[in-house]
This record gives structure tokens, C-alpha cells and sequence, in this order.
């Protein structure tokens, strides 16, 4: 099974918070809570490819992003390198209210609040995530 290359944003806002996203119907794993992203096309750079999929995805406008990690996960249906980008509007990365243009719900968890008020279930790539950001 071919590699899928995806572009995942680590989005904080003003107060530090990060958001997740729940995978809209009709989509692997539907219903279970990731970072915002999506797949990078053909001649795309990461940090264009995650502009892009945060304007379609929640109506904001990116102007940097970081370069965070790469990570690899093997799912039954996909095998993806997850490129995570920082987006932080503490640092004027990104502007605009965020909200689900696909439908999906949307929530901003605070990493020093632990895991008490986390969505579940999580997309078992993000986990590992969650728990660096926690400390």
C-alpha cells in the first residue's frame, strides 16, 4: 500500500489552546477527533498544502507555519507520513474564526488541563501527540 503525505496543523489561539477537529460522516473514522489537515497534492509544499486544507476545512488564513514533526502510522486503510506544522496566533500565524465548513464539530482543548476534558475517541495518530502537548 502506497505512502499518503499529509499536512497536519497544531493549532493554538490566543490562549495557548489547541484545536481538534471530529472526522466529518463519510470519512474513515468517522466521528473520531484529530488535528486539522489533509492530503498534499502533486507539486505542493507542506506548509502550502496545510494553508490550503485550514482555509477549505475552517475558513482561516494561514500565513506561517512551523515545521514540527514527521510521524508514520499505518491504518487498515492508508499508510500516512503526517508532516505536523505549528500554527500559533500568538505569533500571527493564522487569522480568522475557525469553525467546521465541512460540518465537522470543532473543539479547543487546553493542554494544561490534562486529559479530563479531551474529545474521545481520538484518531490513534494524534494520541502520541496529545501527550507531548500535555507536557
Amino acid at each position: 500500500m502506497a505512502e499518503i503525505d499529509v499536512a497536519v496543523g497544531v493549532l493554538f489561539d490566543s490562549r495557548g489552546h489547541v484545536l481538534l477537529a471530529q472526522r466529518p460522516a463519510g470519512k474513515a473514522y468517522a466521528g473520531w477527533w484529530e488535528f486539522p489537515g489533509g492530503k498534499i497534492e502533486a507539486g505542493e509544499s507542506v506548509g502550502d498544502a496545510l494553508a490550503r486544507e485550514l482555509q477549505e476545512e475552517l475558513g482561516i488564513t494561514v500565513a506561517q507555519s512551523t515545521p514540527w514533526m514527521i510521524r508514520r502510522h499505518v491504518y487498515a486503510h492508508a499508510h500516512v507520513r503526517l508532516w505536523f506544522r505549528r500554527v500559533d496566533a500568538r505569533l500571527g500565524h493564522w487569522h480568522g474564526q475557525a469553525f467546521g465548513r465541512e460540518g465537522q464539530d470543532l473543539k479547543w482543548w487546553d493542554p494544561s488541563s490534562g486529559a479530563h476534558d479531551l474529545p474521545t475517541p481520538l484518531l490513534p495518530a494524534t494520541e502520541p501527540i496529545i501527550a507531548w502537548l500535555r507536557y
